[in-house]
Parts: structure tokens; C-alpha cells; sequence
């Protein structure tokens, strides 16, 4: 990935907000609204695995841990095709509206054929993990060719970009939730259509842009050297506690849901529910960019971690709470557990070394979502023995960790 790329929303000045209004009038209408459009089809292909998860297991005849497999393999893909992306500098090589087109078609294509071709857990975990590759080529690319069309004034269409992400996670969910009564297939089916229409618009309706940014070349050596920076090991190393806690929470939430409303006897649509609970996050977002102009994006981080750890800490007490204190908590944990992510990854790319800048974003996110594979897993195998009261304490760690790191940047204001 690139410094544009995992939920960064850069601060604008106002000269660069002047700026942004006088290109307005030069650039299309339509440029926006469609990258928008087309990051949140692409992006839906992210978790059409879990929103399933049941019916798979179901139609597979499988027994046990499922939803941790699924997660884990498209976040094994992301990490495999961010780092070829990267090393052969796709992007910069190719046409990068190309390569989304290609991706997203891919993409999608990799989802539709859980339908007719997977008859083993295998061959499923093969799909996911190539569904995550392409999306390697989706969501970091879309935020470059965004760039490409904004010179001056990144900030603002990043921020409907985040939006975008975040919502085209949470959408398989959705569709799920409106769709009860239908098939697993059919909601495959929808994913994979809504990402390669959104492909088709994209290819049909924006080009790369006059202002395509060119990417520092993807060097490995780099690893023994960024982490000396005192700044940027704080900021990467409350981005993994972050990413520790991040998407197990997005993927246990229809778990939690669901075992809630089985000791109360609710009958409720659990999609739906996991649905606004991951979409709260853009929510989050949004905010923690506005914050970010006046208290600085260590201080927000931090605070989004305080209140997401605190979440996990006293997820046993609001199992136990009346259902409408009980959505308010998921609600309020769904804003705050992705809502540091923008400036995390703002930090990052201001304290990576300069003449690795490229090379260091590469490398924390391959390592930031090694660490979602890790906690899926943990939480996945011990789901049995610690049941849904205490499952998610084991997410508690990230946020801690998270918060202890970033203290140095917190004290210099950064």
C-alpha cells in the first residue's frame, strides 16, 4: 500500500481548500461519486464469506471453527497480493484504472465461483484467499487514481473514499439481512454483480487522472531500517494494536449478535444488526478526521483506542445488559475500533523514513494484517472454551498495546 491507502484522511489548509474549489470547476462532476461508487462495490467482496458463514458450513457439511478460516484467508490474500503490487510496482507500471478494472473483475469472479466450485473447505479457502488478492489491486489503487484527479484538496474525496470502504465491508451483511429467506447463492451472486458493475462504471467513466502520483519503489532492506525512527515505530506499533482488535471484532460481531439474542430468546435479523454495526465506523472516521485538524491524529488515535479497549473490557458486563443498552454498546465499539484507523495511517506516512516511505507502508501493513490473521485464529480456537461472554477479551491486548506506543507522540503533540 501506499501512503494513501488503510482509512488515511490527510488535513487540508485553507489555501489548499481555495485550491480544491477552483479545480473543482475543471474536473468533471462525475469523478468523484464514481470512485466512491466503485470502491464500495469493490470492497464488498471483503467479508461475502462471513455474511454466509452458516450456510456454508451447512453446505459443506463442516463441523466447528469456520468464520476465522473464511476471515483468514482473504486477509492472507491482501497481505500476498499488497506485497507483488507492490515489489512489481503494478500500479505505477500500468494504467492503474486498468488494473482496477482487472482486479475488480477478478475479484468478483473469484466469489462467484464459491457457487459452483466449492465442495470442500479447501477449494473455498482458495477462493477467499484470491478474492483477497484482487482486492489488493482494488481499494489501494482506487485511492491512487483518486489522487490522480486531485492535485490540491486530497483531503476532502479521500474522506468519502474511507466512507466508501466501510461501508462496502459491512454491505455483505446487509444484503444478507434483506434477503433472509433467500438463498446463500443469491447473495454471492449480488456481491460479485454490485463489484463488477462498479468495476465497469469506473472503466467507462474515469481515466487516470493529470496528476497520477508515482509510487517509491518497494525495497525489503528497508525493514532494518525504519524502525529505528523512535516516531515511526510509535506510530506502526499502535497501528498493529489497532489491527489486532479491528477486523476479529468485524468478524465475530453476527457471532456475538446472535449468541446474545439465543440467551434472551430475540428473534432479530442479526445481518442487519452486523450490518450498522461495521457501517458505524465511517461514522467514525468522518470524526476522527474533523478532530484530527484541532487536537493532532496521535491524540485522536488514542482516544478511539482508549474507548475500543475499554469495549473489550467490558464486553462481559454488556453481555449481560437489556437489548437496547446492548446495541448502543456494539454501535458505539463499531465507531471507535475503526474510527483511529485514518490517523494511524496519517501517522505513519508522516514519520516513515523519507527515502522509504513506500517501502515502510508495504511493510506495516503486511504486518498489521499478519497480526488480524493471528488474532482471528485465537479467537477462533478458543471460542469453545471461553464462550461468547469473555471471547472478547482476547482482543483486549491490541488496544493496550496500541495505547502504551503511542504515548511518545501523544506527549510531543504530534
Amino acid at each position: 500500500m501506499t501512503a494513501l491507502t488503510a482509512f488515511e484522511i490527510p488535513i487540508i489548509s485553507v489555501a489548499e481548500r481555495d485550491s480544491f474549489n477552483r479545480c473543482d470547476l475543471q474536473r468533471p462532476v462525475h469523478v468523484l461519486p464514481t470512485i466512491v461508487f466503485a470502491q464500495f462495490t469493490g470492497t464488498s467482496l471483503w467479508f461475502a464469506g462471513n455474511a454466509v458463514a452458516d450456510d456454508l458450513q451447512r453446505h459443506l457439511g463442516l463441523v466447528g471453527p469456520g468464520v476465522g478460516y473464511l476471515t483468514s484467508a482473504v486477509q492472507l490474500g491482501f497481505i500476498v497480493g499488497t506485497v507483488v503490487f507492490a515489489a512489481l510496482a503494478v500500479a505505477d507500471r500500468y494504467s492503474p484504472s486498468r488494473v482496477f478494472l482487472v482486479c475488480s473483475l477478478a475479484g468478483a469472479l473469484s466469489n462467484l465461483l464459491v457457487v459452483p466450485l466449492a465442495d470442500s473447505l479447501a477449494v473455498l479457502l482458495a477462493l477467499r484467499f484470491s478474492t483477497g488478492f484482487f482486492l489488493a489491486g482494488i481499494y489501494p489503487v482506487g485511492m491512487k487514481i483518486a489522487a490522480s484527479w486531485y492535485d490540491e484538496g486530497l483531503g476532502r474525496a479521500l474522506g468519502y473514499l474511507v466512507g466508501a470502504l466501510v461501508l462496502g465491508t459491512a454491505t455483505p451483511h446487509l444484503l444478507r439481512g434483506l434477503g433472509t429467506s433467500l438463498p446463500w447463492e443469491t447473495v454471492i451472486y449480488g456481491v460479485s454483480v454490485l463489484a463488477a458493475v462498479g468495476a465497469l462504471v469506473m472503466a467507462a467513466c474515469v481515466p487516470d487522472g493529470p496528476h497520477l502520483p508515482r509510487g517509491t519503489p518497494f525495497d525489503p532492506r528497508a525493514l532494518s531500517t525504519i524502525f529505528r525512527s523512535r516516531s515511526y515505530r510509535a506510530s506502526a506499533f499502535g497501528y498493529f494494536g489497532h489491527m489486532w482488535e479491528l477486523y476479529t471484532m468485524w468478524a465475530f460481531v453476527p457471532y456475538w449478535l446472535a449468541a446474545y439474542a439465543a440467551t434472551r430468546s430475540i428473534e432479530w435479523n442479526v445481518s442487519l444488526w452486523a450490518f450498522a454495526v461495521i457501517a458505524a465506523g465511517g461514522a467514525g472516521c468522518v470524526l476522527g478526521g474533523l478532530l484530527s485538524r484541532r487536537y493532532g491524529s496521535a491524540r485522536v488515535a488514542s482516544s478511539h483506542l482508549f474507548v475500543s479497549g475499554l469495549c473489550c473490557l467490558c464486553a462481559p458486563l454488556a453481555f449481560h445488559a437489556p437489548p437496547v443498552l446492548f446495541i448502543g454498546f456494539l454501535l458505539a465499539w463499531g465507531i471507535t475500533v475503526v474510527g483511529d484507523s485514518p490517523q494511524l495511517s496519517a501517522l505513519n506516512a508522516t514519520h516513515a523514513p523519507r527515502a522509504y516511505v513506500g517501502s515502510a507502508l508495504t511493510i506495516a501493513n503486511a504486518i498489521g494484517f499478519s497480526l488480524t490473521i493471528a488474532s482471528i485464529q485465537l479467537v477462533d480456537y478458543l471460542l469453545p472454551l471461553l464462550g461468547p461472554r469473555f471471547i472478547f477479551w482476547l482482543l483486549l491486548p491490541g488496544p493496550v498495546f496500541g495505547l502504551l506506543t503511542l504515548r511518545h507522540l501523544v506527549a510531543t503533540r504530534r
